[in-house]
């Protein structure tokens, strides 16, 4: 009788070789419009990191900035070249 299944997971890059390389990370990219994954190795993942920008999560809200207004602006402006001329 079998108590444990371990199931070991292969980096992809590495098996497109035929190379058996244990995967420890998963790579995510966009591709025709859906997100999907790949296992890679710690070296594959780091040279994935260094080629490419991560993807941009929208599921999340973005932070808007404040605006400053145009009198807070100028009397911050003001303050500025009062001290530098002294």
């Amino acid at each position: 009788m079998v108590t444990e299944v371990f199931t070991r997971k292969y980096c992809d890059p590495h098996a497109v070789r035929e190379e058996k390389v244990e995967a420890t990370e998963v790579i995510q990219f966009a591709w025709e419009g859906t997100v999907r994954e790949v296992d890679a190795c710690t070296d594959c993942f780091k040279e994935h990191e260094v080629r490419f920008e991560p993807l941009v999560d929208y599921s999340r809200p973005v932070k808007k900035q404040r605006r400053v207004t145009k009198k807070a602006a100028s009397d911050a402006a003001d303050g500025a070249t009062t001290e530098d001329d002294e």
